[in-house]
């Protein structure tokens, strides 16, 4: 069944800004330049036009020389502020190189007859998700659930480089099997040195702080806005979009901003001091708060009775609700949706993916091996006593003398005593025997 969508609203650039054109300029140009090449439009060939729209109109051209086909924004030069928007834009798609859910940056090229310069990127060959749901039929969950987990991984990688798109919807997303990837970085901004507040963006698609003018509001206006696109992909249908949006004799004593707001509260509640608490404190809540219908029931969300189970899973909600939250501080982060229970069946074949794009190269250990330490046997401290061995006793050569006074008389005339030897038995000869 085709589900009909009414066109998004305009997109705001500045009308209710704070901060001008020139001032923004100024800014950026605190911010640290990188060089950005330049060529000539006479080294492409135009070959068919992609769209038309205020800024000017995209081509589909090739290079004359490769024959690459790339697109070639030629912008209108009717406002002296053009060529510094076209260079902010180039420098933000350069910073986002290697993002392969971000529209690759080719450089600028210079018309040589008129000094114009045109703007030079990726061509990709697939409708926007705003063509793709026009009149179209819904898309299952698993199809919605891919192109929110390329939409988020853009993003992420988008704001890890502290860049905020600030004017993500589907009309600036292709649609593509292959290239699912985010463009239109013409309102983009860095944090590292962003101008003062100023609004920007889409109205179906603008995050509450930047409607209430909260002068500080950072990358997480982009998730909301991925919030947005999601529950588009779901129903078809944009979800804060107020009725009365066309008409022309809107009152004077609310704004555009504050339609929005009774747009948003209708559906997720008037945040509370649990909920949201500067809410009050924000430049425009005093303001929204007395031009909110009294049917809006405080604390109230009606998100999941919009978007029953047999529409969106379990898991497939809680991805919706934690990024369409009111108050940032709890909303969810791009990298953060990313870790939830929905996306887990993607997150296998995106490891997959990342390990075959990577060079050829030896897998390395992501720790080093356990070491194993050899101790040698136990050594005795002391050496073992030493036995003394004592030879049996040596019986003495000679065999101590006796000597044997005779009783005899002495013999007259002899000088001496007769001496008897006495031989031991040890020294017997054998043969006395």
């Amino acid at each position: 069944m085709a589900v009909h969508r009414k066109r998004p609203a305009a997109v705001l650039n500045g009308d209710h800004s704070t901060a001008t054109p020139t001032q923004e300029a100024a800014a950026s140009t605190r911010r640290k330049r990188s060089r950005v090449t330049i060529g000539s439009t006479d080294d492409y060939e135009d070959s068919s036009c992609m769209g038309v729209g205020g800024f000017g109109a995209v081509f589909r051209a090739h290079h004359r020389v490769t024959g690459k086909i790339v697109a070639i924004k030629h912008l209108i030069t009717s406002s002296t502020d053009r060529p510094g928007e076209l260079l902010r834009e180039a420098r933000f798609l350069q910073a986002c190189s290697g993002n392969p859910y971000v529209v690759g940056f080719e450089g600028l090229a210079r018309d040589p007859r008129t000094g114009n310069l045109c703007f030079v990127m990726e061509y990709v060959e697939a409708p926007s998700l705003n063509d793709l749901l026009w009149d179209g039929p819904r898309l299952p969950e698993p199809t919605v659930r891919a192109f929110m987990w390329k939409l988020l991984n853009g993003a992420k990688m988008m704001h890890e480089r502290h860049v905020v798109h600030r004017d993500i919807k589907p009309a600036t997303s292709s649609s593509g099997q292959k290239k699912k990837k985010m463009c239109d970085l013409g309102l983009a901004i860095s944090m590292t040195n962003r101008p003062p507040y100023n609004q920007a963006g889409t109205l179906n698609y603008m995050a509450p702080e930047m409607l209430l003018e909260k002068a500080d509001y950072d990358a997480l206006v982009d998730t909301w806005s991925l919030g947005c696109v999601m529950a588009e992909l779901v129903t078809g249908e944009a979800l804060f979009e107020d009725e009365d949006d066309d008409d022309d004799d809107e009152s004077e004593s609310e704004s555009k901003s504050l339609t929005q707001l009774r747009s948003i509260f209708s559906v997720l509640g008037v945040p509370s001091e649990k909920t949201w608490p500067e809410f009050t404190s924000l430049p425009l809540a005093g303001e929204a708060l007395r031009v909110l219908p009294t049917m809006v029931r405080p604390h109230h969300s009606k998100l999941r009775e919009m978007f029953p189970e047999e529409t969106l899973s379990a898991d497939g909600f809680k991805v919706l609700e934690g990024l369409l939250t009111c108050n940032p501080a709890k909303r969810l982060t791009a990298a953060a949706a990313l870790k939830l229970p929905w996306f887990a069946a993607l997150r296998p074949a995106a490891a997959a993916t990342a390990t075959a794009a990577k060079i050829d190269a030896p897998a390395l250990p992501t720790k080093k091996p356990q070491k194993i330490k050899i101790i040698p046997a136990a050594i005795p401290e002391k050496e073992p006593p030493r036995v003394k061995i004592i030879p049996p006793a040596i019986p003495e050569k000679k065999p101590p003398r006796i000597k044997i006074i005779p009783f005899l008389p002495a013999i007259s005339g002899q000088k001496k005593p007769l001496r008897i030897k006495i031989i031991p038995p040890t020294m017997l000869d054998t043969r006395i025997c």
